[in-house]
């Protein structure tokens, strides 16, 4: 298995996100980790990347 796998997203915009969702304290409570964060949370937190990333193309980024 060795192979590392390379997230989408950067660590910052999973943060700024997460502190935009109001998760952000839970996320660094844990040392940076997703795993305890619901699963509704963390749906949301794709949502909102991907709003934000339509958003950026539709504006030319």
């Amino acid at each position: 298995m060795g192979r590392s796998r390379r997230g989408v997203m950067s660590e910052r915009l999973k943060f700024e996100l997460a502190d935009e969702l109001g998760i952000g304290d839970v996320v660094r409570r844990d040392g940076g980790y997703f795993g305890n964060v619901p699963s509704r949370d963390c749906g949301n937190l794709v949502r909102l990347a991907i709003e934000r990333a339509e958003r950026t193309i539709a504006d030319g980024r």
